[in-house]
């Protein structure tokens, strides 16, 4: 999936947000009729956001509960109840008398410590979807807490973002790096890895639609595919910047940290699994369950387990931060370009302003079943969505704005390539990427089943509601192509021509990078004067939304 998608449309997509300067929804300026896509990612990072940061509220929890000894969800104590067994083998019944008659009750399935935390303490569960239940508040100013530290890094920009992801984005590998020194040396580990990449290995699962689907969105989500936060981010880069040997370095690094990441993760497992007497598999989850029942599980079984436990949880909400601050740059980014005058200058307040709202929105995440709605939002608003989107982003840009065209405006920036240089992606582009992404996405379709958290089904309203969100995000792309289309003069050929043709002011944003091709389109008087004026003045540009700064 990285080869024939998330490298191919990592490298448009950057190259896009550079060569215009401009976030998702403007940089669309180049085939008008697709703008709608661009409204489809902003929504959809709207969406993630207000889950996401609530998982960095469990991780944030759980940072805290980490500074005890023992583990609180290492034993059965005194904050569990008859349902937590060790073993978390069998099930529990009462047995009561009434009338000089005994009654059993019906079995209850037994649940390990770190399960039974995670549901009775962290989460304070329903019983379904359909029982609210009141605020946890202590998730509830966890949230907070992750929603403060987001609008501080945030405050001033990339300006500010980029100095925090020095640190947010280099210290999970010192973290992974030790966990896996310490993972390898367990009894059990080599069990753990052969079952990840091995003899264990269960391979007939790639014969599943749900693992191909799941591969593209991880795909798409770590390297911000298809939800505008490429776009977003590179839209700042320098306009001559190697945007073909970031893209390179990126994906391959982003896969090799996930690889990586796995033999961390499966070693520590493998000696879990050992603990227990139980194949890896049993002891492996998916999800929420990896990371806040089996991982903190197998920390509690190792010694000094609060150290390990803190650099785990305190990793997790480094990762989870670095993606947030993609997705509220999309949100910011697309606001400013959509009313420049009145929002370019006041950058902070806007950033407090959505971080606000956003929190606000993901309180009842933070109820008795908010982990129902996290889990909702998760399977209807961060998959089936970015592969559509990621669909019509390649096909507008390849056969609509025209892939040799786009190959023009990439070589202004990076310089002219040889004719063999661009065979793979002329290939993905206009072949490869758009066939995977419709065969994993009218497969996925097929195979659909309703989502379920653990063995609780969601009432019927909840899953209408979780299509209806879908819809939500996908139907700006047919309303703004029948507006552009109304909008447009002239007969129905003549007006479908004008919304597939870039704009007037389409091209680099700032006239000192537009050459012949796009020099005489939209110029204005600032333009012409600073132009005239090029022999007296030496002009400094800044590739960016905001900058285009003169000195003497």
């Amino acid at each position: 999936m990285l080869s024939v998608a998330g490298l191919p449309l990592f490298f448009m997509e950057s190259s896009l947000g550079q060569f215009c300067s401009q976030g998702p929804i403007n940089v669309w300026k180049a085939v008008p009729i697709f703008q709608g896509v661009g409204i489809t990612m902003m929504l959809v990072s709207t969406f993630v956001s207000i889950y996401y940061n609530v998982i960095i509220a469990y991780s944030i929890y759980y940072l805290f509960a980490s500074f005890q000894e023992p583990l609180p969800w290492s034993d059965c104590s005194n904050w569990s109840d008859m349902n937590c067994n060790i073993t978390a083998r069998g099930s529990s019944s009462t047995v009561f008398s009434m009338a000089g008659k005994s009654y059993q009750t019906a079995s209850v399935p037994l649940q390990s410590p770190s399960e039974r935390y995670w549901d009775v303490v962290a989460l304070q569960r329903t019983s379904s979807m359909d029982e609210t239940g009141p605020v946890v508040w202590h998730l509830a100013l966890c949230l907070l807490l992750g929603w403060i530290l987001i609008a501080a890094a945030l405050f001033k920009g990339i300006k500010s973002s980029g100095k925090v992801v020095y640190f947010t984005a280099t210290f999970p590998y010192a973290v992974l790096l030790i966990l896996l020194i310490r993972g390898v040396t367990l009894e059990g580990a080599r069990n753990g890895i052969e079952y990840y990449i091995g003899s264990q290995s269960n391979l007939t699962k790639l014969s599943e639609a749900e693992v191909w689907k799941d591969a593209a969105t991880q795909i798409f989500f770590s390297l911000s595919i298809a939800w505008g936060g490429l776009t977003a981010l590179a839209s700042y880069n320098k306009f001559h910047n190697n945007c073909y040997k970031d893209s390179i370095i990126v994906c391959i690094t982003n896969c090799s940290t996930s690889i990586f990441a796995g033999f961390a993760i499966f070693s520590i497992l493998g000696h879990m699994a050992h603990v227990y007497g139980k194949p890896v598999s049993e002891v492996a989850q998916a999800g929420f369950g990896l990371a806040f029942i089996a991982y903190p599980d197998a920390l509690s079984k190792l010694p000094i387990s609060p150290l390990w436990s803190i650099l785990f949880f305190f990793m997790l909400i480094t990762l989870g931060l670095d993606s947030q601050f993609a997705g509220i740059e999309v949100i910011t980014t697309c606001l400013q370009d959509a009313y420049p005058k009145v929002l370019k200058a006041k950058r902070g307040l806007i950033t407090v302003l959505i971080c606000i709202v956003l929190f606000l929105l993901g309180l009842p995440c933070v109820t008795g079943a908010g982990i129902y709605w996290v889990n909702l939002i998760d399977t209807f608003c961060a998959g089936w969505i970015l592969l559509v989107a990621g669909l019509l982003e390649v096909f507008g840009l390849s056969c609509i704005y025209g892939g040799n065209r786009f190959i023009k405006d990439i070589e202004m920036m990076i310089g002219t390539k040889h004719a063999l240089f661009w065979i793979w992606w002329r290939a993905c582009w206009f072949f490869i990427t758009p066939v995977v992404l419709l065969v994993i996405l009218g497969w996925s379709l097929y195979t659909f089943t309703a989502p379920t958290y653990g063995s609780v089904e969601y009432p019927q309203w909840g899953i209408a509601l979780g299509w209806c969100m879908t819809v939500f995000c996908l139907v700006w792309i047919p309303i703004v192509a029948v507006w552009k289309l109304v909008k447009a003069s002239g007969n129905p050929w003549q007006r479908l021509k004008s919304v597939c043709s870039p704009t007037k002011d389409w091209g680099p944003y700032l006239e000192c990078h537009r050459n012949e091709r796009y020099g005489q389109a939209g110029m204005n008087d600032a333009n012409v004067y600073f132009t005239t004026l090029a022999g007296l003045y030496s002009i400094t540009c800044y590739s960016s939304h905001t900058q285009f700064q003169s000195k003497v």
